[in-house]
């Protein structure tokens, strides 16, 4: 296992419009430097919209993939965030770990977020995803999962934890900023687990505005890193940390 360079993008997302959106990250994506994972806030290419017949597409035939997939490939690195996907009569906010050989693990949020309406229009998942990559496991979660610990709940199993990061894609509002940032240092502390959360910046069309806040936890609650407006940072996860953390204080053992 070794240590993991990640890149958070925070972004004013434009409303509903996916090629200005497109034109955004490759801004950002020019610029950096290597690392071993992107992440990118929710529904990355068009906002935290509900006008899922107008923006939903599907998973066989996505120009929302195909851009990661092809960023992905030529950065030489994976990239994770969610979108709008339809199948059948679903529509679904996807949460997407790509790859740069051109696969993809997926995840539907769970929980969806009634205040705002997003239970009228998608389909909740009902199943946790871990993935690994070089040497880390990673559970993929969005937005208002946060708020439910209980199904991001680390622990043993044959002597070894679950995963070892926790990310989250969002468009958190700023008249919450607290809990998310909260929330994030409460997941990682509990779990013992680095912690990302990857927010939008500006305000959308329904008149909210977003903070950002965009984070990076180390597994005893440290702020590793937090951005401010359209910028991005590249933060190193160390093994040794993670390791030292869970031997000193062995508490997951004891879920």
């Amino acid at each position: 296992m070794q240590d993991l360079k990640v890149t958070l993008i925070q972004v004013d997302q434009v409303w509903e419009d996916k090629q200005a959106n497109f034109n955004k990250y490759q801004h950002f994506f020019s610029l950096l430097e290597k690392a071993d994972l992107i992440i990118l806030p929710e529904m990355f290419h068009t906002g935290f919209s509900m006008s899922v017949e107008f923006l939903a597409e599907d998973w066989d035939n996505s120009e929302g993939l195909d851009f990661l997939k092809k960023w992905s490939a030529k950065l030489n690195t994976a990239i994770y965030t969610s979108l709008i996907i339809r199948e059948e009569l679903n529509y679904y906010n996807r949460g997407v770990f790509v790859y740069p050989n051109g696969s993809i693990t997926h995840y539907n949020k769970r929980k969806s977020f009634g205040l705002g309406g997003e239970d009228n229009f998608y389909t909740a998942g009902d199943k946790e995803v871990i993935v690994e990559w070089k040497g880390w496991k990673i559970n993929l979660q969005i937005c208002y999962d946060l708020r439910f610990p209980e199904i991001a709940r680390n622990f043993e199993v044959n002597n070894l934890a679950r995963y070892d990061l926790l990310l989250y894609v969002a468009n958190w509002p700023f008249k919450r900023s607290e809990h998310w940032k909260t929330l994030l240092r409460a997941r990682s502390i509990e779990n013992q687990s680095f912690v990302i959360g990857v927010n939008r910046f500006g305000e959308d069309a329904n008149g909210l505005f977003y903070s950002g806040d965009s984070s990076c936890f180390d597994p005893i609650g440290n702020n590793q890193c937090q951005l401010y407006g359209e910028s991005f940072i590249t933060t190193n996860l160390s093994m040794n940390t993670l390791k030292s953390t869970r031997t000193s204080l062995p508490f997951l053992k004891d879920f």
